[in-house]
């Protein structure tokens, strides 16, 4: 990863792109034995977008794996990030075995932590084999992007819901998402990008059937935590597909999950999330 961040910063100096500026926000800075520190971006979110915390605090760990691979990843969001402020990642070497490699980063601001994430790093073998079968979904050359060009990511939902005046739904979506521009093919950036990306749209899957969006202004929603396990090899800059459903909602959590299949329907990775789903009466307060 820190060989590839110098390659990043040439990119960024001849192509500030929104997902040139990330790649170069992943470029951590080395301060000391295990300590690193990034830079924050203002999504224009309420707090430091969720991803953004998980992608960089993977970078930091396996900064500290050498070649092994990260194969999952275990993250509490504690407090909301300030979106103007550089984050501190300090990476715990939980232990070194033959096969697998454990690390826990602690990402903080002004002294505090807002995340704890724990992953796991594994030497490349073989195993068996068997997936679940991609979803019969419409191309994404179909569908029309709901978020702006200003993000890193292109995301385009199969069925969208309207911002501020939703339908209820099932609680099952799919979305295609892909980086917006050439990405590396470095596995482990790969794999940042990824999970910067997951956090997008998936808590949104548990409104759905309340006929609510996080965008409407007497909803107050926040990840509470996130999980990921990675299995293939992708492409972040080729399209995936993000098959997402959501089993419950119950005391102002809502649980959702997802598949994300490459085009050609390997399935690359899985998610967990629950979030905070809490819809206010009368004057807006903040979560936590």
């Amino acid at each position: 990863m820190q060989e590839h961040s110098k390659t990043t910063g040439d990119m960024n100096a001849h192509s500030p792109t929104p997902l040139t500026k990330l790649l170069g926000l992943f470029a951590l800075e080395h301060i000391a034995t295990d300590h690193y520190v990034g830079q924050s971006l203002d999504l224009g979110f309420r707090n430091l977008f969720g991803g953004h915390i998980l992608g960089q605090a993977l970078v930091a760990a396996g900064n500290t794996c050498d070649a092994r691979r990260a194969h999952s990843l275990h993250a509490y969001f504690i407090r909301g990030g300030n979106p103007h402020a550089p984050i501190d990642y300090t990476v715990d070497r939980i232990r070194d075995g033959n096969s697998f490699s454990v690390r826990r980063v602690t990402a903080s601001q002004a002294g505090q932590a807002i995340l704890i994430l724990s992953s796991s790093f594994q030497v490349d073998e073989p195993g068996f084999e068997h997936q679940f079968a991609m979803p019969d979904v419409p191309p994404p050359e179909s569908l029309k992007a709901t978020m702006t060009n200003d993000l890193a990511i292109d995301i385009r939902p199969v069925d969208p819901v309207d911002r501020y005046q939703p339908t209820k739904k099932d609680p099952v979506q799919h979305i295609w998402f892909r980086a917006n521009g050439v990405v590396p093919n470095n596995p482990a950036l790969q794999k940042c990008l990824l999970a910067y990306a997951s956090d997008f749209s998936l808590l949104s899957t548990c409104l759905r059937p309340h006929g609510l969006t996080y965008y409407q202004p007497n909803m107050v929603t926040a990840s509470l935590d996130h999980a990921m396990w990675f299995y293939r090899d992708f492409q972040i800059d080729d399209w995936l597909l993000y098959a997402c459903d959501s089993p419950t909602t119950s005391h102002a959590r809502g649980l959702n999950r997802g598949n994300i299949f490459s085009r050609d329907g390997k399935l690359v990775a899985s998610v967990t999330q629950e979030g905070l789903v809490r819809q206010l009466v009368g004057e807006r307060q903040p979560a936590g």
